[in-house]
């Protein structure tokens, strides 16, 4: 029998062994899943798209309405121009990350993470032969280490992570900060990948600042954004790359010789979705909601400390407290009927759990309730 290609030897699969469907009477408070149905207007022409015969090829990048529609979104929300011969849109984020992660980086070359990241990244540069380099955060807000970054470069990096607001912390970077990274990044001429699908989740003061807009960020940075978490979409798998003309060139490189494009009838559903902005900010509204009841809950529960989830919808609770390894924490909340992720499966996550405050309302408080029945 032949053997399978070593490149899958010893890869991690990240949170995917806690993330198992879990019997009926579980409380699920592990998938970055949004707890609200697709709008229905999105769904609505994605069905016309399939009625009006949009199932044939087109566009690799995505139509040019759809482009010209992310470039507008970009602009309108973010504050970022970028021209929709720049944009491609990609079978989820994931696979634009993927993408991003081979234009920036070769075999050997080493990429910066600032550590506890998605439990995807580090797999994803293991998997093209890349390494990833995990700098830890700050462990008071999980902020970024500048000092450490700067130690962490050698010449052999070629590109910096960044994801604010960051799953699994909840942590946003404030401008000072994103600026300080694109400024080492200028200093040692390295790209930049910014993850930025929870982008329009802000609960703090400061806003969600793009190192692409900022002074010496747009010709190193490649940003990576979609629908699957404002708009209710994971499914659909649509997500986007923007960024130099030069980076998506070779994506679309990447893109033809692979998936082609995504469907093209959900093409004119994600245009219909990019001008949702009553649902977006219905949804963050009860976000907003969901993660005080949560922040409320948790802190009545002796041992365990909650740094406040800034973005996103995580809290990265610290179990320390309590005695028990997160492992030990979350196999035992399992037992109370509450399913939670124990970050130690993440480089830097040792000690803390993530919990998704996405779910029902009804879902949170009988979580609640469940771990402070075992832990009190």
């Amino acid at each position: 029998m032949p053997d399978v290609s070593s490149r899958f030897d010893g890869l991690g699969v990240g949170f995917a062994p806690y993330l198992q469907p879990p019997g009926p009477d579980v409380v699920r408070l592990t998938v970055g899943e949004p707890g609200f149905e697709t709008p229905r207007q999105i769904i609505d022409e994605a069905i016309r798209g399939l009625e009006n015969g949009d199932t044939k090829y087109t566009r690799g990048a995505g139509s040019i309405e759809l482009c010209n529609a992310v470039s507008e979104y970009l602009g309108f929300h973010h504050s970022i121009e970028v021209d929709s011969e720049n944009i491609i849109v990609t079978p989820g984020a994931k696979q634009a990350l993927l993408y991003s992660f081979m234009i920036t980086t070769m075999p050997g070359d080493e990429a910066i993470l600032l550590s506890p990241s998605w439990a995807s990244y580090e797999p994803m540069l293991e998997f093209i032969g890349s390494v990833p380099v995990n700098v830890p955060v700050r462990r008071d807000n999980f902020h970024p280490d500048i000092k450490a970054i700067r130690s962490a470069i050698t010449n052999k990096t070629k590109m910096i992570l960044i994801n604010s607001p960051c799953n699994p912390t909840g942590a946003v970077f404030t401008p000072n900060e994103i600026q300080e990274i694109v400024d080492i990044a200028n200093e040692y001429d390295l790209w930049i990948v910014s993850d930025e699908i929870y982008s329009r989740m802000i609960w703090v003061d400061w806003p969600h600042v793009s190192p692409y807009n900022l002074s010496g960020g747009e010709e190193r940075t490649i940003i990576v954004n979609g629908w699957s978490k404002s708009w209710a979409m994971t499914g659909m798998r649509l997500g986007f790359m923007a960024g130099p003309e030069r980076a998506i060139n070779a994506a679309k490189k990447c893109q033809a010789n692979s998936a082609s494009h995504v469907p093209t009838y959900i093409m004119n559903a994600a245009i219909t979705a990019l001008g949702c902005n009553d649902a977006v900010n219905s949804f963050n509204n009860e976000y907003k909601k969901r993660r005080q009841m949560m922040i409320d809950g948790l802190s009545e529960i002796p041992g365990l400390r909650i740094p406040e989830p800034e973005g996103a919808f995580y809290v990265f609770a610290d179990v320390t407290g309590t005695g028990m390894s997160d492992i030990e924490f979350a196999d035992g909340a399992l037992k109370a009927g509450v399913q939670l992720i124990p970050a130690s499966l993440i480089s830097g996550g040792k000690g803390f759990v993530r919990i998704s405050y996405a779910a029902s309302e009804d879902m949170i408080i009988e979580g609640i309730a469940r771990l402070k029945k075992w832990l009190l």
